[in-house]
């Protein structure tokens, strides 16, 4: 049985080690760690030797093929002088020339009432709080490419001359379809006042090569199964997938996304290495590459794993900024009361969100039933803060934060591990009505992200 109750040394180890703090400056010291990019080769060899330093077995990387993009400079020019931007990641090269159009948040509506062919579309990074859904920026992109844009302006709402990043580009088709950039609140505001109805011409100067990534994993607890072959004698077929993504953009250190998720796995793999034997269910700790692309490392895990093997994910992503853990479950009523029990135990806050969220690494294994937690950091306000512009970096996380909830999330992996801790599965076409009913298909399928065919059954 996997009950650490009895074993409360590891809570002040956890509280005292250095080890994922340790691991989080180096990730932020590597600079560009860009999907494909040498920085993001570095950061997957830092995470696996730092599974196995924690003493996990069978430390490694696994690699698959990705298409690259490499950023060059990006530029505007319009009435009153040339702007300040920066490229959106997998925009294709080129340049675009047409009418600024500024549909304020970008919303399905505002695409649908105004005429953006052959124009310059400029949106905003959020949505009105009476909004009933989040607008992703691939959605906002491929609304504006649908509708004939030549160009796509993404203006962040976040005050403080900061540009943001974000990629575009789909699964089929990676590079995107018209040049895209980045310009700060400030910047927009002055394009809105100084160029709205005038011709604008849009830069991006950037490189499309083949490239690399890949997966760094290690594994604790029962031996089990190598892929496609059989268990060791009293070993057992389920585990626990414990994960994060170890890519960041190239404009920034990544601290909050994701160098902070990935030092919390670290961490939780030192607090149950020290408790490996209390452990009924094997945990696989995975640092995928690429995420900031279009989750494409968890999409090649999800296709080479056995799904009914995965008892459960725990997908850790932009968290510490936030003291408190906030747990999307995704209708997993059982994922939901580990957590309000984790949360009971340390008499610490933490937040439970059932509704599904489809933009992170949980999600390739969620679609398809798996039961997921998507593990961020409670904030106000919607959107990402800081996070996606340069000021994403160390200064802004504490050390007391990534301790208290490696210890929290420690305890919520133990107690998932525990043989006597049932979670159910869902059908994919529960999970597809779920999407459906908050109004999150339309996007879905305007970005190409829709898995589900008719009846709710993943496509082929």
């Amino acid at each position: 049985m996997t009950d650490l109750s009895e074993r409360p040394a590891w809570i002040g180890e956890t509280f005292t080690s250095d080890a994922g703090w340790d691991l989080l400056e180096d990730l932020v010291d590597l600079g560009n760690r860009m999907a494909g990019q040498s920085g993001e080769r570095a950061a997957l060899e830092r995470v696996r030797n730092a599974l196995a330093d924690a003493g996990c077995r069978d430390a490694r990387i696994e690699e698959f093929d990705l298409q690259g993009w490499v950023r060059g400079d990006a530029g505007i020019d319009a009435p009153g002088g040339d702007e300040d931007c920066i490229a959106l990641p997998r925009s294709p090269p080129g340049e675009a020339t047409g009418e600024l159009v500024d549909l304020g948040y970008g919303l399905p509506d505002d695409f649908e009432s105004t005429d953006v062919e052959g124009k310059l579309v400029m949106v905003s990074s959020t949505v009105p709080d009476h909004y009933e859904r989040f607008i992703h920026r691939r959605e906002k992109y491929y609304l504006a490419v649908t509708n004939g844009a030549a160009g796509f302006l993404f203006r962040n709402h976040v005050e403080g001359c900061l540009p943001p990043t974000g990629s575009v580009g789909t699964a089929d088709a990676p590079i995107g379809d018209v040049p895209a950039v980045g310009v700060s609140a400030e910047v927009g505001a002055r394009l809105e006042r100084r160029a709205a109805g005038e011709a604008v011409t849009v830069t991006v100067d950037c490189e499309t090569p083949a490239a690399t990534s890949g997966n760094a994993m290690a594994e604790l607890g029962p031996r089990g199964p190598a892929r496609g072959g059989a268990g060791d004698a009293g070993g057992t077929d389920e585990e626990l997938l414990v994960t994060s993504h170890a890519d960041a953009h190239d404009i920034a250190e990544g601290a909050m996304d994701n160098g902070a998720g990935t030092a919390s796995i670290v961490e939780v793999a030192h607090a149950l290495a020290r408790n490996e034997d209390a452990l009924d269910t094997r945990v696989r700790f995975v640092a995928f590459g690429a995420e900031e692309v279009g989750l494409v490392g968890s999409s090649v895990e999800a296709e080479r794993t056995d799904h009914d093997r995965v008892k459960a994910i725990v997908n850790v992503d932009s968290n510490v900024f936030g003291r408190t853990l906030k747990l999307h479950t995704h209708g997993f009523d059982d994922l939901t009361a580990a957590a309000e029990r984790v949360g009971e135990r340390f008499d610490h806050p933490v937040a439970t969100i059932p509704e599904q969220n489809p933009h992170s690494d949980h999600w390739p294994f969620v679609q398809a039933g798996v039961p997921g937690y998507m593990v961020s950091g409670k904030t106000e306000g919607r959107g990402r803060g800081w996070g996606h512009t340069f000021a994403d970096t160390l200064e802004k996380l504490e050390v007391r934060n990534l301790r208290e909830q490696a210890v929290l999330l420690a305890g919520l992996v133990a107690d998932l591990a525990d043989g006597d801790t049932a979670v159910a599965r869902q059908d994919p076409a529960d999970i597809a009505a779920a999407v459906e009913a908050q109004d999150l298909a339309e996007g879905m399928k305007v970005t190409g992200d829709w898995p589900y065919d008719e009846d709710g059954n993943l496509a082929e």
